[in-house]
């Protein structure tokens, strides 16, 4: 499964707020049964978030705020189709996981 490819959130009750998740993990762990992933989560637009640890992912033209703080593995076997691929918006993405990491 390719790296920051979009799927479908598979948890139903958090769909709502949570439509999305990324896969983060490298290509090369295709052989582990889980992949790592962030959510991206549709917030008020009043609500302030810092950038850093959520940047803004756009997904099939919509706006979405990367999680990267809960960042967490799925069953592989559950992320069954993807609806997008966000490579383009990488830097974003590990610049999050980054801020995660070490705090910058």
């Amino acid at each position: 499964m390719p790296q920051y490819d979009v799927f479908a959130n598979p948890s139903r009750s958090a769909a709502d707020g949570i439509p999305y998740v990324v896969v983060i993990q490298s290509d090369l762990l295709d052989a582990l049964a889980t992949r790592l992933t962030m959510p991206l989560a549709a917030l008020d637009s009043g609500r302030k978030v810092p950038t850093a640890l959520c940047p803004v992912i756009v997904v099939k033209g919509r706006r979405l705020h990367a999680l990267a703080h809960y960042a967490a593995p799925l069953p592989a076997k559950d992320l069954r189709r993807p609806v997008d691929n966000v490579a383009t918006q990488a830097s974003a993405l590990v610049s999050a996981m980054d801020a995660v990491l070490s705090g910058i």
